[in-house]
């Protein structure tokens, strides 16, 4: 393999890092400030994106130390080298399910905000279809390819971001985060709780370090990458609060659009910005989409090795369709997000953290010996 192919096969440290940012940056930033609304008193919810931000980048380090240790090996096989192999089956089996999981939440998203705002008269059914087919269309690519299309997507998705954000600073009221400090440390955990559920995502640096050209810089990777989502989501919070106040944030389905809504582009070049927001907002998603059903096919794979992975992903499609239509209202919809968050924490967080626990405690032990 010449260099040029070995480069084309790889990615880089900054690829890794819009990685990250990609599957942090999707529907959580939409609805985060609605749930911090009800959770903190004025504006004190952007202490809890604090604390639950510095918790993420400290998970998302292990996670890329662990990720490191693995040395290019598959997340199934490096696993049963450290807990044994039916444990590892178990929880390679329960990382896809989650991750399937993960992908039909972000299908039904699209198509529920979709109809809202854009296609009223589109059934939910034809737009998760459609949003799917294309998620299937990219997974059925190259893995490389697939990560790069976060490099592309993300700068759009950021600077749109901020663009809503500065064009909504003329709507501001800076007396709106006012008082400060007023909210109790339970409350404060409260919202730190659906912040860290938004901010699930930065454990695809488990799955995605083996295509690194220095898997050693996955660490720093992943902290960068989730510091760009915090930041992001801190600013939405905060002008959010400033333009429509504690209590309308609290009655706002989505203020990251209902935002949109407000902006007044000078000389009326957008006449409906939210539409634009929406449509590279889509970009987002899709982003997170496609990696959560990349990684579903991928641990699939690693458990039945003589199954093409083309077949795996036909075979998948179906599944997630009738996992993301599941819900039959909006209830049972946010019921599924708090079921795949509360999943996400204990076995793609919580359970790898304890794992490289005991792989440096067991790594020392035999130096010692």
């Amino acid at each position: 393999m010449t260099k040029l192919d070995r480069i084309d096969r790889q990615i880089g440290k900054n690829e890794m890092t819009a990685t990250v940012s990609s599957m942090t940056i999707a529907v959580g930033i939409l609805t985060l400030p609605r749930e911090l609304a009800k959770t903190t008193h004025s504006s004190d919810g952007w202490l809890s994106i604090l604390l639950a931000g510095l918790l993420a980048m400290g998970f998302g380090w292990v996670l890329g130390k662990l990720a490191v240790r693995m040395n290019g090996l598959s997340f199934l096989a490096f696993m049963s080298k450290t807990i044994t192999k039916p444990l590892a089956w178990l929880l390679t089996a329960g990382m896809s399910f989650y991750f399937m999981l993960f992908a039909a939440y972000e299908m039904r998203a699209v198509a529920n905000i979709s109809k809202q705002y854009l296609f009223e008269r589109t059934p939910t059914e034809v737009i998760s279809l459609t949003f799917l087919l294309v998620v299937v269309y990219a997974v059925s690519g190259s893995r490389v390819g697939l990560v790069r299309l976060n490099t592309l997507f993300l700068p759009s998705v950021i600077v749109v971001a901020l663009a809503v954000l500065f064009f909504s600073l003329g709507n501001f009221y800076f007396e709106e985060l006012k008082p400060f400090f007023i909210s109790d440390w339970r409350e404060l955990l409260a919202g730190a709780r659906s912040t860290i559920f938004s901010l699930l995502g930065f454990e695809v640096i488990l799955f995605y370090t083996a295509l690194m050209s220095k898997p050693q810089d996955a660490p720093g990777a992943a902290v960068k990458g989730v510091g760009i989502a915090v930041v992001l989501y801190l600013l939405v919070y905060v002008v959010g609060v400033g333009v429509f106040s504690r209590d309308g944030l609290k009655e706002v389905t989505y203020p990251a659009i209902e935002l949109a809504k407000e902006v007044q582009v000078p000389g009326e070049f957008f006449e409906r910005f939210e539409s634009f927001f929406f449509v590279i907002w889509i970009m987002a998603i899709f982003n997170s989409a496609k990696m959560a059903f990349d990684i579903s096919a991928m641990t699939l794979k690693s458990l039945f090795p003589g199954i093409r992975r083309f077949r795996l992903i036909v075979m998948l499609a179906p599944v997630i369709y009738l996992i993301g239509m599941f819900p039959r209202n909006g209830n049972e919809f946010m019921m599924l997000g708090e079921i795949i968050s509360y999943a996400g924490t204990v076995i793609l967080i919580v359970i790898p953290s304890l794992i490289y626990a005991w792989t440096v405690i067991r790594g020392r032990g035999k130096h010692a010996r």
